[in-house]
């Protein structure tokens, strides 16, 4: 009797990857968007670890330092000037001065002061209310932010895949179901349902925010895997897997789902730019990190007082570090789209 030979998964191939590779070095947008994206995750790195930007509460400089291309700021340097001085209260002859022994020790207190607590004037991209480097700030804002961003999408794509991939496989009582929910997330408006859920789980932090998005995100997900698996699952190559015996959770993930994969790592890249984003919305609004965490939006959050003052560094910090960033996420993610298009050669 001979042996049934097994059928092979129907995956995409690594020939592919290798023309997906191709196609996205002849792409010199894709290039320079990947080195950027490089970069930010070399700094995101780097700071994690502790190598820069670890002392960004330290008070650096003085309050509202301007950057260092601006110039220090007259007023500023002029107000210690213009405070009194304890030498300078006038004497009484005759009389003796039952406090003299503790001025002089004051006076003597007020000469040293300054030199152990000297802030520097400028910094290179400015400092906040409380002297904290700006740029210290948007370095720790940008690991905060991108990695909200990154495990927010991946919990999200996580979701929307197997949920998506159940409902197209099965078909039935389970689509029905698994539409059910679909339709009650997308039938209220995300701002309240992200507001909803950053009030249920009630405290900050980076990790709320994380939940918030990956819990709020998947919708859109869902609708893509589930077509695609609706359209694959009475496919050649499905049907002989179910023919020599696979079952149906090898099926839907170790054949089907390969050909699919294109769908969840372009959604993927989309998300990641689009909860960079809600991040800074949300931290805005109050419901992000807490008050011992710096992102882009709490920074944004911050620079709402400061600009009624003519501080503008800190809005140019963070909006000039998220722009580049989705710039590039956004870019990249269309040259990925293109490059992984069969209709392409």
């Amino acid at each position: 009797m001979s042996e049934t030979p097994a059928c092979p998964a129907y995956t995409m191939s690594p020939g592919l990857w290798a023309l997906v590779w191709r196609r996205l070095r002849r792409d010199r947008v894709a290039v320079v968007s990947a080195a950027i994206l490089c970069a930010y995750v070399m700094v995101v790195v780097a700071a994690a670890v502790g190598l820069i930007a670890a002392d960004w509460p330290r008070e650096a400089g003085v309050n509202y330092a301007p950057p260092g291309f601006v110039g220090a700021d007259v007023l500023q340097t002029e107000v210690p000037s213009v405070q009194p001085s304890l030498s300078a209260v006038p004497e009484v002859s005759g009389i003796i001065d039952p406090l003299a022994d503790v001025l002089s020790e004051l006076r003597r207190g007020l000469t040293v002061a300054p030199a152990e607590t000297a802030r520097a004037g400028t910094l290179l991209l400015g400092g906040d209310k409380w002297g904290r480097d700006i740029l210290k700030k948007t370095v720790k804002g940008t690991e905060t932010s991108l990695v909200v961003g990154l495990v927010a999408a991946l919990l999200a794509v996580f979701i929307g895949t197997v949920l998506g991939a159940y409902a197209g496989y099965y078909g039935g009582r389970m689509d029905d179901f698994l539409n059910w929910i679909y339709s009650v997330f997308t039938s209220i408006p995300y701002l309240l349902l992200v507001l909803a859920i950053a009030a249920v789980l009630n405290q900050k932090g980076t990790l709320t925010v994380i939940l918030i998005l990956g819990l709020t995100g998947w919708t859109g997900i869902f609708r893509l895997v589930r077509a695609e698996y609706l359209k694959h699952r009475s496919r050649e190559y499905v049907l002989a897997a179910d023919a020599v015996g696979a079952s149906n959770t090898r099926r839907m993930f170790v054949h089907i789902f390969p050909n699919v994969s294109h769908v969840a790592l372009v959604q993927l890249s989309l998300h990641v730019v689009l909860f960079i984003k809600s991040e800074v919305i949300l931290s805005f609004l109050g419901f992000g990190v807490g008050v011992d965490t710096v992102s882009w939006g709490s920074m944004l959050n911050e620079s709402q007082s400061e600009l009624i003052l003519g501080k503008w560094w800190q809005l140019a910090a963070a909006t000039t570090a998220m722009a580049v960033l989705v710039t590039a996420f956004s870019l990249f993610t269309d040259a990925l789209r293109d490059a992984l298009d069969p209709r392409l050669k």
